[in-house]
């Protein structure tokens, strides 16, 4: 049997239009879809998909399982480019609250997207 393959990860913001103007404009990813006031979606690469859901309204969607989560959320996002990235992101006012090397020798840089969810830009080849 394959291993299974992550499809979609999940985080939930309140403000969904500043999700969105963070997400598309600040990081450049590419709109896929949207619901006002339920969900933003944005497809990566390899078909991976980014889902923004405002918690509120998909906890009260009876049509899908249970789809709710609170407090400060991660992800981290692997890139070929990272200097650029650290780069890009500082210009733009972002706070980066902590760079890591890790035993690898490939550094990562965390910040917080406007809810206050803890994310990662990591160098390509963080996980060996």
């Amino acid at each position: 049997m394959k291993p299974l393959l992550i499809k979609e990860t999940c985080l939930y913001h309140r403000d969904l239009e500043l999700a969105e103007n963070f997400y598309s404009q600040t990081l450049g990813f590419d709109l896929y879809g949207k619901v006002a006031g339920r969900h933003v979606f944005y497809r990566l690469k390899d078909g991976h998909m980014l889902l923004l859901f405002n918690p509120e309204a998909t906890a009260l969607d009876q049509r899908l399982p249970y789809h709710y989560a609170s407090g400060r959320q991660h992800i981290a996002f692997e890139v070929e480019d990272y200097e650029s990235w650290k780069k890009r992101l500082s210009g733009l006012g972002i706070v980066i609250l902590t760079e890591q090397i890790w035993t690898t020798g490939k550094k990562s840089f965390y910040f917080h997207d406007p809810s206050g969810h803890v994310l990662e830009i990591a160098e390509q080849g963080i996980w060996p």
